[in-house]
């Protein structure tokens, strides 16, 4: 029985089920990814700066809902960029982890990740040790900690508020590593790997057990899966049905699990703001919107060269931009009396300023090296 030729729209070695040789596909950069990156950045800037109380508001010196009166409802949603930037994680881990042995993708994530870390790290702790900063450094030994990026499950102080996000960026690479990497990347192991893991993360919720929520992170679990399911989408088209239907049921039990966690009654005493159901479920639509935009092409346009500046500034950014954006928003609106309007912008433009200072100075020099120590 001979096999039926491949439709023509599509190349072979891009048709549903046929095996992708080494390298085949090669695709150029993703400009338009790397906006979306930083977008999702500056969406969690925008909630750490004015959606939310806490140490922002001694910064502020008062709850920004007083400094943004109407913004500050809105700045409240920023935090689901946390679930784009998830999603994109998703189509970009499994889009540079096919092809590559274990080894390989091990340098290349630790290389991508510790060094602009570790000089967060160390800037945020002495920031806060000098004497006239309002904001307590942790303790040595909980800095030294920090420099392994397995504070989070020790229970440790953290250096930086947002580095719970890492601890479930590296429980992803760690699942997609043993079950796609090791044995070998191929479309029907992806896509076992998908299907398992959302089987698996709903057995957890269901179960309630520690130990399993940990592992298989129900709650961002349809995020990175349904970044995955782009990938497949971007890479074998978009008749590929069984890519959408990952799509589709990450999206249902992510915004699920959004609206779970993030909404309140709306006459919830103490309440920073009221994030109603429907605005979560838009955000999150939107997120899945434009990742799959770039996945089928739609945002090819965007292919301009500061994008890829950008997407190289978004990392070091988010390690930075929350705590030294304390510091920073005092200093300009209590200590030199800017007004809020003037103050959010230009912390926004200091913390990216800040942050090519780590890309050029530390993760240019730093990640090539680092990565080749790493691969011997």
């Amino acid at each position: 029985m001979t096999t039926a030729p491949a439709p023509p729209s599509l190349p072979a070695h891009q048709q549903p089920g046929a095996p992708v040789p080494l390298r085949a596909v090669g695709p150029p950069r993703l400009r338009a990814l790397d906006g979306l990156r930083l977008l999702a950045a500056l969406m969690v800037a925008a909630y750490h700066y004015g959606g939310r109380d806490g140490e922002i508001s001694d910064a502020w010196g008062g709850s920004p809902t007083h400094q943004f009166p109407t913004a500050s409802q809105f700045f409240a949603y920023g935090c689901l960029g946390v679930q784009i930037f998830f999603v994109i994680s998703g189509f970009v881990i499994c889009m540079s982890g096919w092809g590559r042995p274990l080894r390989a993708f091990f340098a290349s994530r630790v290389s991508r990740l510790f060094p602009a870390y570790w000089a967060a790290v160390i800037l945020v702790t002495a920031v806060f040790a000098l004497p006239w900063v309002a904001y307590e450094a942790v303790s040595p030994t909980d800095a030294l900690t920090n420099l392994t990026m397995l504070q989070m499950p020790l229970g440790v102080d953290r250096v930086l508020g947002v580095c719970w996000t890492l601890w479930a960026e590296m429980r992803f690479y760690a699942l997609f590593a043993l079950c796609v990497v090791l044995p070998g990347a191929t479309r029907g192991r992806v896509v076992m790997f998908c299907a398992g893991w959302t089987l698996a993360a709903v057995v957890a919720e269901a179960a309630n057990n520690s130990v399993l929520d940990i592992v298989l992170m129900p709650e961002y679990a349809p995020f990175f899966i349904g970044g995955i399911g782009f990938y497949l989408i971007h890479r074998y088209g978009p008749r590929d049905t069984t890519g959408w239907a990952i799509v589709a049921v990450s999206w249902l039990l992510g915004q699920h699990y959004a609206v779970t966690r993030l909404w309140h009654a709306a006459d919830l005493p103490n309440a920073f703001s009221y994030r109603s159901s429907f605005g979560i479920i838009a955000v999150v639509t939107v997120g899945h919107l434009l990742v799959a935009a770039v996945a089928l092409g739609k945002l090819r346009w965007a292919n301009w060269r500061w994008l890829t500046v950008a997407g190289a500034l978004t990392y070091p950014f988010y390690l930075i931009h929350e705590h030294l954006g304390w510091v920073t928003v005092h200093w300009l609106h209590v200590t030199l009396g800017l007004p809020a309007a003037a103050t959010l912008p230009l912390t926004v433009t200091l913390m990216l300023a800040l942050a090519w200072c780590l890309y050029r100075f530390i993760e240019r020099p730093l990640t090539p090296r680092l990565k080749r120590s790493l691969m011997g």
